[in-house]
């Protein structure tokens, strides 16, 4: 018969001495480095969160860090804006307490301030500076047009959107085309489209003049008719201030088919005042049919 076998003894547990061989093993050269740097980096940052909260307070409150609106530098606004637009936004906003560089919000709380001011089309970039100090790119709105209606004039962008009228004097809102002919109201406060699409074609065809508007001696933008099957698209003439009035057509970039691009109609209109001396009879306002004038080779 086969012998049987003895049963195998269990494996025992490590003895202590083998654990703690095991344990100077692992404290010694790089792993006692390691394990000394964790120990220290996790003794800094607690020393650090302790002091820091007990001086937390005093730090934010220092003028090294303290936001006031005239450690706000922005671009600097073109001739036609003459309010303060910083210390507006600051009003408006109710960003006059307390501001900390260190506040990790500042950039956007800074960005959406100068965003919703009228003036403002675009906030480009925020940033932040230490000492104390802030840095806002903007691209500001342009006018381009003063829109009549019975309780005086609305200035407007090429967008459509209502601007501060107490940045212009009656001077200034004379050289700006004059659009009458408007029964609306805007829809909203100034820094908001108007909400007439008959004013959006007009502010389109102003801003295609730009300086040459008040060169040409034009006066007003007048909405003659709607285009056939399409109530938000109008023609619009042009009248200058001798009294003559040109037929224009529909605004750039809408025009009908066979319609002279906005860009030619100007060219045409400028060729036509040099080669004439102006756009108007020496007594009195003549006939001008663009469509009709001759084509120019190059527009401008």
């Amino acid at each position: 018969m086969r012998a049987k076998k003895a049963p195998s003894k269990p494996k025992s547990a490590p003895s202590p001495p083998a654990v703690a061989s095991v344990l100077r093993r692992l404290l010694n050269g790089r792993e006692r480095t390691v394990a000394l740097g964790v120990l220290i980096g996790a003794l800094f940052v607690g020393s650090w969160y302790t002091v820091w909260t007990g001086v937390r307070e005093h730090v934010l409150s220092s003028e090294q860090y303290l936001l006031t609106p005239q450690n706000v530098r922005i671009t600097p606004p073109p001739s036609w804006i003459h309010g303060d637009i910083r210390t507006e936004v600051f009003r408006d906003a109710s960003l006059d307490g307390p501001l900390s560089i260190l506040n990790d919000d500042l950039v956007s709380r800074i960005a959406d301030a100068f965003s919703l001011h009228p003036w403002v089309k675009r906030v480009l970039r925020v940033s932040k500076h230490h000492p104390a100090g802030v840095r806002v790119e903007l691209e500001y709105r342009r006018p381009v047009c003063m829109v009549q209606v019975p309780g005086g004039v609305h200035a407007i962008d090429s967008e459509g959107v209502v601007l501060p009228g107490d940045d212009f004097s009656p001077v200034e809102a004379s050289r700006y085309p004059r659009l009458g002919g408007i029964n609306t109201e805007p829809l909203g406060p100034v820094g908001t489209r108007w909400g007439d699409p008959v004013v959006l074609g007009a502010a389109q065809i102003a801003a295609a003049f730009g300086d040459d508007w008040y060169a040409l001696g034009l006066d007003r933008i007048l909405p003659s008719v709607a285009v056939a099957g399409r109530m938000d698209r109008y023609a619009y003439e042009l009248v200058t201030r001798g009294g003559t009035r040109i037929p224009w057509g529909c605004p750039p970039g809408d025009e009908l088919a066979g319609e002279v691009p906005a860009a030619e109609k100007l060219a045409r209109l400028k060729h036509y005042a040099r080669e004439h001396g102006s756009l108007d009879r020496l007594h009195g306002p003549r006939d001008i049919d663009i469509q009709r004038l001759q084509p120019t080779e190059t527009p401008g």
